[in-house]
């Protein structure tokens, strides 16, 4: 299954019935006056936040979306039945802007949470609301009222406690599958991991949270570099950061330098999403014998300055891995919540989201 987590769609609520024009024609009632009823509103069109959903998929086949007309009006004082509604479902997460003055509608983030995006056109009064002592007769009524359309662009951000930041082969694939029962793909190649992937860190009965692997960063990131900005939103939810480092980098490099750089990205993509509490985890300590695991470790530390957590493991071996996660869950009891989408500032007016990657849709017929 593809991972989609954009897409734009076109709704459009149902228009209101028309109002009816009628008189009432009975025996032994020759004046009876106008009965014409009212036509019935148009059907509204609602998104609602489903759990068992996680990718935007089923937008790629059908990206327009319309509730019932209103019926109309009849005789004898009878109202219009009112336009179906119409309920679409998406993943718990998404939030939902309007496409055309990019303001943020609602951030549909608990399962049963529902937003209305287009109210259906109100319907019409018949004859019988324009009578008068002056006109007796009257022939006039109102039309049903019009729909509303608009496009919006859904945006899936994942719902996670934890996520894992880091260069790519940085090993947080390899950290997932040790801690979860999440099994994301793992190689010895850049860039393995081409979507988020999330698991459930259970650390006893009735203790557990969210981990997020989202794909590997690279410098330039923030200006589009490798898979650029298109994961990072979905860090913004989460309330610690877990920055995996190469203690051996393949390429040579410096792992204080690839720790800087990614810091930089970070800044530049989003101010607040840097602010978050972000914690230091050196990987692959098993290359090394423990001393020299240690060393390289104590001296990452110096170079960085760093003086928030800072954590020696293996996720190949398995070691320090249970110890970090207990570590990882009794601070998340004092950790503030994740700042809200408003606070991230995501919106790119030229980004085009994409229906998956490498994948064009060709646009469908209303």
């Amino acid at each position: 299954m593809k991972f989609i987590d954009e897409v734009r769609i076109t709704v459009g609520s149902g228009n209101g019935g028309h109002g009816s024009v009628s008189f009432r024609r009975e025996k032994f009632i020759p004046f009876g006056g106008p009965d014409g009823g009212d036509g019935g509103r148009g059907g509204n069109v609602t998104l609602v936040a489903q759990g068992s959903l996680n990718t935007l998929i089923d937008f790629r086949y059908q990206r327009r979306f319309r509730a019932e007309n209103g019926h109309g009006g009849a005789g004898r004082q009878m109202t219009g039945r009112g336009g179906r509604d119409l309920s679409i479902t998406v993943p718990i997460g998404t939030l939902v802007y309007d496409d055309d003055t990019h303001e943020l509608l609602g951030d549909l983030r608990h399962d049963g949470d529902t937003l209305l995006v287009a109210k259906g056109g109100r319907g019409g009064h018949g004859n019988m609301w324009y009578k008068s002592s002056t006109n007796r007769a009257p022939r006039q009524h109102e039309l049903g009222g019009s729909g509303e359309e608009r496009q919006l662009r859904l945006e899936l951000r994942l719902l996670a406690d934890v996520g894992l930041l880091g260069m790519p082969n940085a090993g947080k694939s390899t950290l997932i599958r040790a801690v979860s029962a999440a099994r994301p793909k793992v190689a010895d190649y850049p860039f393995t991991t081409l979507y988020p992937n999330l698991g459930v860190v259970r650390i006893a009965e009735h203790e557990s949270f969210v981990l997020a692997d989202i794909p590997g960063l690279i410098p330039g990131a923030a200006e589009g570099a490798g898979l650029g900005t298109r994961f990072l939103k979905h860090l913004s939810r989460t309330r610690l950061l877990l920055h995996l480092v190469d203690l051996s980098p393949p390429d040579g490099g410096d792992p204080a330098e690839q720790v800087r750089a990614l810091e930089d990205e970070l800044a530049a993509y989003s101010p607040t999403l840097a602010a978050q509490p972000r914690w230091l985890v050196a990987n692959k300590a098993d290359l090394f014998t423990p001393e020299a695991a240690q060393s390289r470790f104590q001296a990452l530390r110096r170079d960085l300055d760093w003086q928030d957590p800072a954590f020696l493991i293996s996720a190949a071996s398995g070691a320090g891995c249970q110890e970090l996660m207990r570590k990882v869950w009794l601070a998340l009891a004092e950790l503030p919540p994740p700042p809200p989408p408003e606070a991230i500032g995501l919106w790119d007016e030229d980004d085009e989201p994409a229906l998956s990657i490498g994948e064009e849709e060709e646009e469908e017929e209303w």
